[in-house]
């Protein structure tokens, strides 16, 4: 493994990937030398590179992680491939959907394996939750509603590259985390997203932006700061439609004080509803009109072949975020280190970039329905 741009979530994919036991971690590519050469001494990593060229031209980098900011995916990701390279994407995998249309294009073409991490598909309640609707257990869908919300950017003075259209692209909380949900509801319910109604605003149009270097989540240190106008959204209600003919809602935000990583989905059917909650994802729960409700834990005795495969501890001992970003990460290079091609039948918590260009087309359809004054908008695949 090699690791393009060692920020906050890059540090998470070489956990996960060091846990699997099997993948050798060898290199790291930064803005400089002096930057890699730091964050690679502080995750023990051996080498550390420049440039992404010249990591990608490493003879012992057989797998290129991405996490650049948004803006670089393309060109890291068209460079890995060129190169023969399997790729693992931070999402969104692009910017725009013609951009991730023009990724998964190059990726199909060359042959490689290739992946997004929609981590949330790796948690063991989620998957139950899939096979659970894929059986019938809760007949046909009407209503897919929930929310992520957070509150990392509520200060003006919180600032972060994602807000950059340079860096982040058009999009701000809808690509970063909306994209996350839009994925996830898709994946759960076996429906797509077929059309959008979007109101979004940007609740701080003008932020203080510090001279030091910040990662996402993190307080950004005193000291001298310079205004910037923001034009993407911070805060965002999308009503949607499903093409088994289910509607749904999904709120999204980055400025709502108490919400760290509130992220949650609710599918109703004609026979039950299902309720997931990832800050206490160790639960399912389960409503009925004709017998008590329930919660489902997280124990793999009583879940589903295909849930409990995402399971590693007994009932009562809990999983959580990290464990999840592993096992899709197990899916993925399982897949590689068995030698099979990027068409064979994969792990259900394997995103490819169809995926990430699908959750791209959601993102652009919700920027144009706003842009349009909030009409109903067609996601064009």
């Amino acid at each position: 493994m090699g690791l393009v741009g060692p920020g906050f979530v890059g540090a998470h994919h070489i956990d996960a990937v060091r846990r699997l036991g099997f993948v050798d971690i060898v290199a790291i590519a930064a803005s400089s030398e002096v930057s890699a050469r730091r964050k690679a001494d502080a995750l023990g990593v051996p080498k550390a590179y420049g440039s992404y060229e010249k990591l990608i031209a490493d003879p012992a980098v057989h797998v290129v992680h991405n996490t650049t900011p948004n803006a670089l995916h393309l060109p890291v990701i068209l460079a890995a491939l060129k190169a023969g390279k399997h790729v693992i994407s931070d999402k969104p995998l692009a910017t725009s959907a013609s951009d991730a249309r023009q990724l998964r294009d190059a990726a199909q073409q060359a042959g490689v394996v290739h992946a997004v991490t929609f981590n949330y598909r790796g948690n063991p309640l989620v998957q139950q939750a899939r096979e659970m609707i894929a059986g019938g257990a809760l007949g046909a869908v009407h209503f897919v509603h929930g929310a992520y919300l957070q509150d990392w950017l509520l200060e003006s003075t919180d600032y972060s590259w994602r807000l950059d259209p340079e860096a982040g692209g058009p999009s701000s909380a809808v690509a970063d985390i909306g994209s996350h949900w839009c994925d996830l509801v898709q994946h759960v319910t076996g429906h797509r997203i077929v059309e959008v109604l979007a109101d979004l605003t940007t609740v701080i149009d003008t932020r203080f932006r510090s001279h030091a270097p910040t990662e996402a989540f993190a307080q950004a240190s005193t000291g001298t700061r310079e205004a910037v106008k923001v034009s993407s959204e911070d805060l965002a209600t999308v009503l949607v439609r499903f093409d088994g003919g289910a509607k749904g809602s999904v709120s999204i935000g980055q400025v709502c004080a108490g919400h760290k990583n509130d992220l949650w989905f609710e599918v109703n059917g004609r026979r039950a509803s299902l309720n997931w909650k990832q800050e206490r994802q160790n639960e399912l729960w389960i409503g009925r009109r004709d017998a008590a409700n329930a919660t489902l834990a997280k124990d793999p005795s009583l879940l589903g072949p295909a849930a409990k495969a995402y399971t590693h501890l007994p009932g009562g001992h809990q999983e959580a975020w990290a464990d999840a970003f592993r096992n899709v990460m197990h899916d993925v290079y399982t897949f590689i280190a068995d030698g099979k091609k990027p068409s064979d039948p994969r792990p259900p918590a394997f995103a490819t970039f169809e995926d990430g260009y699908d959750a791209a087309c959601v993102v652009d359809a919700i920027l144009e329905s706003h842009r349009h004054g909030a009409v109903w908008t067609k996601v064009t695949r």
